[in-house]
């Protein structure tokens, strides 16, 4: 017998199933219309057929766009994500002028001591608009419209900061002051995690952490394991994602230097699925964690996300032609520098890591942050001499990889897992041995069972796996544009193919879109990747390879997989050094196994009536 649910139970969740849902689209079939002298005035009609005639709702995101499964989902969570829309942007544009008195706008006011004046003597108004854009993303527009990826990445800025883009309506004319490129902040991750797979080797495994280590940038899987396999959170990496970083830096950093409080920058993140609202939802991901005790009310890291495709309703309801944009940089009128020049350095170079082979890329980076292949990378120049062996699991999706050390023993062992149905078989292989229920019989030891290798029959034991929920990876996500919409779109903003009509071009079927759009990620790989930093002149040299010098600060500098080790642990401890806030508690989150609280009393921890207020609250968002 099943449970009846009300709006007061806002916790609940079910189970989720075995397979996963694919995003469902939410537009209605259109019906062919009866000619009115071929109806029968007697024939009874059927509330479909009415409804068939009437106008199609506005599409909505419904939780079997979520990849993480509509079972996995509470109806908490459902609201929150409900609020988190390209309305929600306009709205908040609309709502609140840009902050004035900044240092770089004309008539500003004086900076004193940290902290920021207002205009003429007058109190700060306002929001500062921060945005964040994942290469995920811009591979789909490009892809989209048969443009660069670089270019593409210049049309989203021209429209959330350019003079023909938001800026051009709207009540206050307000737009994003920055727009960041998540691929920086992704370096910083891509360090750490590197350091923590080292150091889960060297340390004994306790029931607070164990081997392997699994990634946790992907939203879907940790939501999937906290509420359903709670025995997985100790082998979760306690690195925040990209986009938890970047809302973390634009926060702490600004409110530092400009002396605000953390709810007057206002982030927004451009992300490739839904499941990256639920992250940005998690009260773990808030002011809260960095900002110390003296807030009663946390304020999130990131306010607001949408997709690529709620980026295109985005111009659509500001009557912007996407396609139409200037595809060339913003001008340093609307392009301001970042307030600290060390980490404005960081946020403007083109700092994409080194050019790559094309089957290597495809066979062992991924689409999904590259976090397993710095790992090996990284192990590889631990180990010099060593060799990559890499061995293909049941299906394209799985993987595992091996590093050989010039004496042909086995050093490192690693795994990729993508999709749900191979995350399970993944999940139920390091479950905990249940002891056995018979009289006298003994307790296995070890307490763990060994994942089995992908692709040989022995055991294997992992230190480190990278788990994504989408099949084929993050550019694969559920609001990455999709192939049937991709004519529509070009078609409404104007552009035709270069060699034929719109007419005569024939669309691919997914899984040829697909690598379409990972052909548009990694011609980022190939773009102006000799830029380094500016001011270090580091020179770009093959992967593994140790560079015997010192940063100054104690660092030896690695330059792996083209990303400088030394120069990053640098950059995160100004950024430590300028806030006042540890490292870790920056660069790391922390995870807990949900439970539903269907049944119990509201006094028991119930969250309802702050959800509800959520549901409520003008503009949306908290």
């Amino acid at each position: 017998m099943s449970a009846i649910l009300s709006a007061d139970d806002l916790n609940d969740f079910i189970s989720p199933g075995v397979a996963c849902i694919k995003p469902v689209e939410t537009l209605p079939k259109q019906q062919p219309e009866e000619s009115q002298a071929s109806s029968n005035p007697y024939e009874v009609t059927t509330e479909e057929k009415v409804n068939a005639g009437t106008a199609a709702p506005p599409a909505q995101i419904s939780l079997t766009d979520c990849l993480a499964c509509s079972g996995c989902v509470t109806s908490a969570e459902a609201v929150l994500v409900s609020l988190q829309s390209h309305g929600e942007v306009l709205d908040t544009l609309d709502k609140h002028c840009e902050m004035r008195g900044l240092p770089w706008q004309q008539g500003g006011g004086t900076q004193t001591n940290g902290g920021l004046g207002g205009v003429d003597g007058e109190e700060v108004e306002g929001k500062i608009f921060v945005a964040s854009v994942s290469p995920q993303s811009r591979a789909s527009l490009a892809a989209t419209y048969n443009v660069t990826e670089q270019e593409a990445g210049h049309m989203i800025s021209q429209l959330l900061s350019g003079p023909y883009g938001v800026r051009a309506g709207g009540k206050h004319g307000s737009g994003f002051t920055w727009v960041i490129d998540t691929n920086v902040m992704r370096e910083v991750a891509l360090v750490a995690a590197a350091e923590e797979a080292q150091q889960a080797l060297g340390l004994p495994q306790t029931e607070q952490k164990r081997r392997p280590v699994l990634t946790s940038a992907c939203p879907g899987w940790i939501c999937y394991a906290e509420k359903t396999h709670p025995h997985i959170l100790p082998h979760l990496s306690m690195l925040k994602s990209e986009q938890a970083l970047s809302g973390t830096l634009v926060k702490s950093v600004l409110a530092k230097r400009f002396g605000v409080p953390p709810e007057k920058i206002w982030h927004l993140a451009v992300m490739p699925c839904f499941d990256k609202k639920l992250e940005a939802s998690r009260g773990e991901l808030t002011s809260e964690a960095w900002h110390g005790g003296e807030r009663s009310e946390p304020v999130r890291d990131v306010d607001c996300v949408i997709t690529a495709r709620e980026l295109l309703m985005l111009a659509e309801s500001r009557d912007v032609s996407f396609p139409c944009l200037p595809r060339t940089p913003l001008s340093k009128v609307h392009a301001p520098p970042f307030p600290d020049a060390t980490i404005d350095r960081f946020l403007s170079g083109r700092r994409r890591g080194q050019k790559r082979k094309r089957e290597e890329a495809d066979a062992a980076v991924g689409t999904s942050g590259g976090y397993l292949y710095h790992v090996l990378k990284s192990q590889q120049a631990q180990h010099i001499g060593s060799s990559l062996t890499v061995q293909r699991g049941r299906n394209a999706d799985v993987n595992e990889y091996s590093i050989t050390s010039a004496e042909g023993q086995t050093v490192f062992r690693a795994a990729r897992y993508y999709g749900f149905r191979n995350i399970q078989n993944l999940v139920r292989r390091l479950k905990p041995a249940r002891p056995s229920r018979m009289p006298g019989a003994a307790r296995k030891p070890g307490g763990a069972r060994k994942p089995t290798a992908a692709a040989g029959g022995s055991e294997g034991d992992y230190a480190y796996v990278e788990v994504m929920a989408c099949p084929g990876g993050c550019t694969n996500g559920g609001g990455q544009v999709k192939v049937g919409d991709v004519a529509t779109l070009r078609q409404v903003g104007g552009t035709g193919i270069e060699n034929g009509s719109l007419e005569q071009e024939v669309m691919p079927a997914q899984k040829e879109w697909l690598a379409r759009v990972d052909e548009a990620y990694w011609s980022a790989e190939s773009e102006d990747l000799e830029a380094a930093d500016e001011d270090r002149d580091v020179e770009m040299k093959d992967s593994g390879q140790l560079v015997g010098n010192d940063d100054g600060g104690g660092h030896e500098e690695a330059i792996v997989d083209g990303i400088n080790h030394a120069h990053i642990k640098g950059l995160t401890e100004h950024w430590a050094s300028i806030t006042g806030v540890e490292v870790e508690k920056l660069l790391c989150t922390t995870y807990r196994a949900v439970e539903s609280e269907v049944g119990k009393s509201k006094d028991e921890g119930s969250q309802v009536e702050k959800v509800s207020a959520l549901a409520v609250a003008a503009g949306g968002g908290w």
